[in-house]
């Protein structure tokens, strides 16, 4: 049995300790938050659960073997350096930390002392996400030419942390698991129209190391709520909608076929394919049941998630040269 502790009870820490309860392998021992408002919540709901206020309690407590960190980016590479020097495996929400040397500094921690460090990487433990990667994988849709999303909705305003750090992260670790070619350079462009506060709108292009593009659009004022994602490929395309209720990917038999009748860039002919569209049967397993129970696994078997630190600090990177790109009007930034 796997003892959990928690630090931070505020708007993702319920969830977490609402799946970690339910993982067969592990027990909920203590949770640590600064607000005794939400430690009395957790009392009425978890009353076997050790409610505290300090975090290096929690991870004195030799029950705990591992620490989720659930708390604002800007304290996560202390908690979570704190956690590993006491011994605890790490999983810590994205981000994984405010800057990328403070992401390798926490891998080299983690390696030093042979402990688990994974980031909470929701997305990547959809049924949805894992499905579009596996046919990436098998050169269903051919090779891989755009990605391309957009994640926008009316709030929820964050006063910490730009529209980039908070919701193109998702996007960015969806580019990185599912696109096979490796990111060279970002350009983004962002905007604050609340003033002294973070940009709420943003577009993230990233380029990479073969003939594919990558394109986020983040926005925190738009009128509806959008989640949807396209994946062109030469063979076919998918669209990914996770407000979707049950046909959450569709590939369609899509695309174009160009070939030469000479030398002349005038007598390329370009084909249009228009052919069946499907939608794969999907599992329901809720994506965070499915990431705790990953992470228990990977500290009882000592092996590496899917989404670790170098997972982690490779979205970091990604987001630390879009906010750099955006500070400079889009000028390109190399990775």
């Amino acid at each position: 049995m796997i003892g959990i502790g928690v630090i931070g009870y505020g708007y993702w820490g319920p969830n977490l300790v609402r799946n970690f309860h339910e993982v067969s392998d592990a027990k909920i021992v203590a949770v640590a938050d600064l607000r005794d408002s939400r430690l009395e919540k957790l009392r009425k709901q978890y009353p076997a659960v050790k409610a505290l206020k300090d975090p290096l309690e929690l991870l004195r407590d030799p029950a705990v073997d591992a620490v989720v960190v659930a708390t604002p980016v800007s304290t996560h590479f202390e908690l979570a350096v704190e956690a590993l020097r006491a011994g605890k495996h790490v999983l810590v929400e994205k981000p994984m930390t405010a800057t990328s040397e403070q992401a390798r500094r926490l891998i080299d921690e983690a390696e030093k002392r042979r402990r688990v460090l994974m980031v909470d990487h929701t997305f990547i433990y959809t049924p949805a996400v894992r499905k579009v990667r596996q046919l990436v994988a098998e050169k269903k849709l051919g090779d891989v030419l755009y990605y391309d999303s957009v994640r926008v909705n009316l709030g929820l305003f964050q006063h910490d942390v730009s529209v980039i750090w908070d919701l193109a992260v998702h996007d960015l670790s969806i580019m990185e698991y599912i696109v096979p070619a490796r990111p060279v350079s970002v350009s983004a462009t962002a905007i604050s129209h609340v003033p002294r506060q973070p940009e709420n709108t943003a577009y993230v292009t990233v380029f990479f190391d073969a003939p594919v593009i990558g394109h986020v659009h983040v926005n925190w004022l738009a009128p509806v709520k959008i989640r949807r994602t396209l994946i062109g490929g030469s063979e076919k395309m998918v669209v990914y909608d996770d407000l979707e209720p049950s046909e959450k990917i569709k590939v369609y038999d899509k695309g174009i076929t160009v070939t030469s009748n000479g030398e002349s860039v005038y007598k390329l002919l370009i084909g249009y394919r228009a052919g069946d569209m499907w939608a794969p049967q999907l599992e329901m397993t809720e994506a965070l049941r499915f990431e705790a129970e990953h992470f228990v696994g990977c500290v009882r078997d000592n092996k590496r998630p899917d989404t670790d630190g170098q997972a982690g600090l490779s979205v970091v990177r990604l987001a630390e040269a879009a906010t750099q790109s955006a500070a400079e009007r889009g000028r390109p930034v190399e990775l």
